[in-house]
């Protein structure tokens, strides 16, 4: 979204920040992740920039209702009021196209819902991607395809998402979801399997069962969920995390020798076979689902918030 204002990067509430050199777990979404601005968003595709800014302005006390991105938001941030010194601090980045003028009825938002987010950059419809790695963001959330992929090329995890409403489903537990191939792990593999057919694919996976697969976008988002997990024994932890892939046996085994090498807990992992995902990650309690196919994140966004991550052979330009 375009304004005719000066790009902005602000600390909401500075005092709130978190301190240099303070381990930390940093998520970076665009405005229209964490609320619903697909009213506002259509005036401007319709009318322009000044007709935008001016429906904005009139509806400033108004709040947003919460975007698709709102409740994974909402428990990660919880984690921070959590009494245990080994958890790291979670900090939530907003990046926006909006100018701070037209932002405000978005800080306006963020207070009413009582959300710690102290960080922002307002670009006036300039590319925010830019700020996303200076941020020392882990994972990225936003509405626009190129953004996302400008991340990825740069070394952050980062995924696409529809935008929507919130879900209603609300619980404290987090729960997180990611497929293998080309997210958590690199795409050799899922090459091989498209370009030479699955019994090729299979033949590689036992072969090569005892050697590590190559670490995909998402590799170091898990490490830092994983550094949530460990401050937790299994039974009591606030997040939940789950593969979630179209392997099945043999192909099983390199992926649980690798997350045994990485020293990475994940605490369910299904192996569906090419069964659509859609199901079984409703039943998991999926509040984001990441997968590097569209097929399986049309299938999947049926059922869960879902993130797509252009990543890998299903993705080349």
């Amino acid at each position: 979204m375009i304004s005719h204002h000066d790009q902005v990067i602000v600390e909401l509430n500075p005092h709130l920040a978190a301190q240099a050199g303070e381990e930390r777990l940093v998520v970076a979404l665009s405005a229209r992740a964490l609320f619903d601005l697909e009213e506002s968003h259509s005036v401007y595709e319709s009318h322009g920039v000044d007709a935008y800014s001016d429906f904005q302005r009139s509806r400033e006390d108004e709040p947003l209702e919460p975007g698709i991105a709102f409740p994974l938001v909402k428990k990660l941030l919880a984690l921070n009021a959590l009494e245990n010194p080994e958890l790291p601090r979670i900090e939530v980045i907003l990046l926006s196209r909006n100018s701070s003028d037209t932002g405000l009825r978005i800080f306006n938002s963020i207070e009413r819902y009582e959300l710690d987010i102290v960080r922002a950059a307002f670009t006036s419809g300039a590319p925010v991607w830019p700020y996303i790695k200076p941020f020392g963001a882990h994972l990225f959330l936003s509405a626009n395809p190129e953004s996302v992929r400008r991340s990825l090329d740069n070394g952050v995890a980062a995924a696409t998402i529809l935008p929507a409403r919130a879900s209603a489903r609300m619980d404290s537990q987090l729960r997180v979801a990611f497929d293998g191939d080309a997210v958590i792990f690199g795409d050799e593999s899922e090459r091989i399997s498209q370009e030479d057919g699955l019994e090729a694919f299979a033949r590689n996976e036992r072969e090569l069962a005892a050697t590590p697969l190559s670490a995909g976008p998402f590799h170091g988002f898990l490490h830092a969920l994983h550094q949530i997990q460990i401050a937790f024994p299994p039974e009591a932890s606030p997040l939940r995390t789950a593969l979630v892939t179209a392997r099945s046996a043999p192909a099983h085994k390199r992926v649980i020798l690798t997350l045994r090498e990485w020293g990475v807990r994940l605490d369910e992992a299904l192996f569906l076979g090419g069964r659509d995902k859609g199901p079984f990650l409703r039943a998991f309690g999926a509040d984001i689902f990441f997968d590097d196919s569209t097929h399986n994140i049309e299938n999947a966004s049926r059922h869960v918030a879902t993130g797509h991550v252009p990543h890998g052979v299903s993705n080349q330009r």
